[in-house]
């Protein structure tokens, strides 16, 4: 894979990228503990459809030579797993 750092064609490590635990200090967030507390229950309706068949997977491609990491745009997958080649 092209690795922009380098600029030349080099091996990449590919990994999964994991969603970390969110920030209680972002703007929503605060507006949306302000809102849920004390009475007047949740401020938006609930989500109560069927599960999408298919989700986002975000793909990291990492440099083996320099470790620059490059995360292109997410694809749908019904199914993903890396296998080792």
């Amino acid at each position: 894979m092209y690795c922009p750092k380098c600029k030349t064609h080099t091996d990449h490590d590919v990994e999964r990228v994991r969603k970390r635990k969110p920030s209680e200090f972002n703007a929503g967030q605060r507006r949306f503990r302000r809102t849920t507390s004390g009475f007047g229950g949740f401020p938006r309706p609930r989500y109560e459809g069927r599960e999408k068949p298919t989700k986002r997977v975000a793909i990291r491609f990492r440099c083996t030579k320099c470790k620059k990491a490059v995360t292109p745009s997410t694809k749908r997958a019904k199914k993903f797993e890396i296998v080792e080649a």
